[in-house]
């Protein structure tokens, strides 16, 4: 499964930005989808979650009460809404798809990773 990250941008601290994840494939509504980030000279990190159905959804402590992940599976896209923005938020944001939601949160068992999306947030 392709999938196509998008949304980032250069945005000023306290700002928000809205990341989209998007494939043609049609059996992206059967996927858990996460959205991680990679900082300069730092290991990936696990951002959000989403279970296929949207029952379940899970967030890093630091983003918690400012992100928000849903999903539109009629449009095979995942969402990251990014509100509060802080320079440690600054990183290459990569979505991900995974048949298994516990593994998806460790970036194990990922089917397929987006490109990735550049956010920086200056101070």
């Amino acid at each position: 499964v392709q999938l196509q990250a998008s949304g980032g941008g250069l945005v000023q601290a306290g700002g928000s930005l809205n990341l989209s994840c998007t494939t043609s494939d049609r059996t992206f509504s059967r996927y858990h989808v996460g959205w991680f980030h990679q900082a300069p000279g730092k290991e990936r990190e696990f951002v959000a979650s989403i279970s296929w159905n949207k029952d379940f959804t899970y967030y890093a402590d630091s983003v918690k009460g400012r992100f928000t992940i849903s999903r539109d599976n009629d449009k095979n896209t995942v969402y990251l809404q990014m509100n509060s923005l802080k320079p440690e938020d600054t990183a290459v944001y990569y979505c991900a798809l995974s048949k298994s939601r516990t593994l998806l949160m460790s970036g194990a068992g990922v089917s397929s990773w987006g490109q990735g999306t550049q956010v920086t947030v200056s101070s």
